[in-house]
């Protein structure tokens, strides 16, 4: 086979045949025009840098590109020089790749990412300059870190979002693309974007306004609601979940009437949560006539008659008439009728009982799971702390808390009625009643950092649980919980559970290594978020 020259390989071709001789090798493939042997590589790079004088001498005049508009000003104040130090390394940092379920003893750096975000954006920090591509692509592949991500990079963000598509995302979660909304007194400006705007901008713009201008905004969105498509509508009414008020119930009662059933269900569930709506006294009047207390017994017990049929009324006030499967027509009737009735209408159709005196009551023919999640619905929807503690119980409750039949999808919600430092005490007493294997999902309802009652509680279960030689595996999610929500004050306490454990016989194999291994990242962890916390307070 013989070595194709420069004059036998077309003017055209000539780049390829450079660009494959040196994917392959001069060994293996001679480029064009050149002898083969040790000076090959050498002519290679000559005649490469020849052909692309002689392709760049080709190229045709053209009008030069616009030049690019100078990045935005960021007046926030530059991070400490520490604080940009750790950015960089959390950045840096990618989930780990051993296998077996085993992460050393190696802090969890993306995990704390956003916490780390969430201080600095306190504290009205600007991003480094330099730090922005990495934070956008790490914003990119978490959606949950894009608001605090996006927030700290500020302006200069979404100037470079508009030069690569990778990170348009940014535009998209910027209402304009970046733009400012206008104020609610620039009239002109709010109508021509709420008529002319992107859907998230205009939801947006909607939420702003809310914020600012209850009024206006219910005006605004009352203006084109008979000309919006029905999943726009349905948007459009969730965002009046944000400062519902009892002078948005005439928009919400026009709803009822809406086309859409999605719209319609939404508008009831707000008006139900208006405790003094005229939709909330006629679920309450539909909902007394089915539950009432039989004093005929030995002892009071609530007894209950669920509806017989889904009238037009029922339908019109948000009642979905056909169940889903495996569900009865009338408990699912009975359920949506008490979870919108408002919770203070019971004590005096009840013998003006308490709530906790209510659930403590005894409910006839086997009605007590479907009465008793109606009512944690009703109490989260209205925000009632006082039902909240009635359903939720003792927390040393031997039924692992409420009296009645309240899962702990329910408990969770109810916990988050209460202010913080009731739940987490709360919390605290359940881990150290009932242990961790249930707690995970009550854990992340309780602020960060924990109080100091309850990272007692979850390290004294987690000890615990290590004594008892239990398949360590099983507590690895409570472990990250405390990495991120432990304060880090409690470090020092720590200090006696680094050591191996003598592995008793029933234990399983190499579990005392692992909780070692995992305390021992617990306590680093904690001192990681105490020097962030450091770096950041020093600007």
């Amino acid at each position: 086979m013989t070595t194709p020259t420069s004059a036998d390989v077309p003017v055209t071709g000539i780049w390829e045949e450079l660009v494959t001789s040196a994917l392959l090798g001069t060994d293996r493939r001679t480029p064009p025009g050149c002898a083969p042997g040790r000076a090959a590589p050498t002519a290679l790079l000559d005649t490469a840098a020849v052909e692309t004088v002689r392709r760049r001498a080709g190229l045709r005049p053209a009008r030069s590109a616009e030049r690019l508009e100078r990045a935005p000003e960021d007046p926030r104040p530059p991070l400490p020089a520490a604080a940009a130090r750790r950015l960089t390394m959390l950045l840096a940092d990618r989930p780990g790749t051993a296998g077996g379920g085993r992460r050393g003893t190696a802090p969890d750096l993306m995990e704390l990412l956003p916490q780390w975000l969430a201080a600095a954006n306190a504290r009205g920090f600007a991003a480094p300059p330099q730090t922005l591509p990495a934070l956008l692509d790490a914003a990119r592949g978490r959606t949950d870190l894009r608001p605090a991500a996006l927030t700290f990079a500020g302006p200069r963000a979404l100037w470079l979002a508009r030069l690569n598509p990778d990170w348009r995302f940014a535009l998209r979660a910027a209402p304009g693309g970046g733009a400012a909304l206008p104020r609610p007194e620039d009239t002109d400006r709010v109508r021509q974007l709420w008529e002319e705007g992107l859907f998230a901008e205009r939801v947006a713009l909607l939420a702003a306004l809310r914020a600012r201008d209850a009024v206006g905004a219910r005006e605004l969105l009352a203006s084109t609601w008979s000309t919006e498509r029905a999943e726009d509508r349905l948007m459009f009414l969730d965002s009046l979940r944000t400062g519902l008020e009892p002078e948005d119930e005439p928009f919400l009662e026009q709803a009822l009437a809406d086309r859409s059933r999605n719209v319609r269900a939404t508008a009831a569930e707000l008006l139900s949560a208006l405790p003094g709506s005229a939709l909330a006294a006629r679920m309450a009047a539909r909902a007394l006539t089915c539950v009432a207390v039989d004093r005929t017994g030995t002892a009071p017990m609530i007894t209950v008659e669920a509806p017989h049929e889904c009238d037009a009324g029922m339908e019109r006030d948000g009642v979905i008439p056909k169940p889903p499967a495996g569900r009865g027509e009338r408990s699912w009737w009975l359920g949506q009728l008490v979870e919108s009735a408002p919770l203070g209408t019971w004590p005096a159709r009840l013998g003006g009982r308490t709530p906790e005196e209510i659930v403590a009551l005894p409910v006839a023919d086997d009605w007590q799971g479907e009465l008793h999640a109606a009512w944690c619905r009703a109490a989260v929807r209205q925000r009632d702390a006082a039902w909240a503690r009635a359903l939720l119980g003792s927390p040393t409750a031997p039924e692992a808390g409420g009296p009645g039949a309240v899962s702990l999808a329910e408990r969770a919600k109810l916990l988050g009625t209460l202010d913080a430092g009731e739940r987490a005490e709360w919390v605290a007493g359940f881990i150290a009643t009932h242990g961790l294997s249930e707690a995970f999902q009550l854990l992340g309802m309780c602020a960060v950092p924990w109080a100091p009652s309850l990272g007692r509680a979850v390290v004294d279960a987690l000890n615990i649980a290590r004594d008892a030689g239990s398949y360590p595996w099983s507590f690895s999610g409570v472990m990250g919980l405390a990495e991120r929500c432990l304060d880090p004050a409690e470090a020092g306490r720590l200090d006696g559970l680094l050591a191996i454990p003598d592995e008793s016989e029933d234990a399983s194999p190499g579990a005392g290594g692992y909780w070692a291994e995992a305390f021992q990242r617990l306590v680093t962890t904690l001192r990681l978020r105490a020097a962030m916390a450091e770096e950041l307070r020093a600007g």
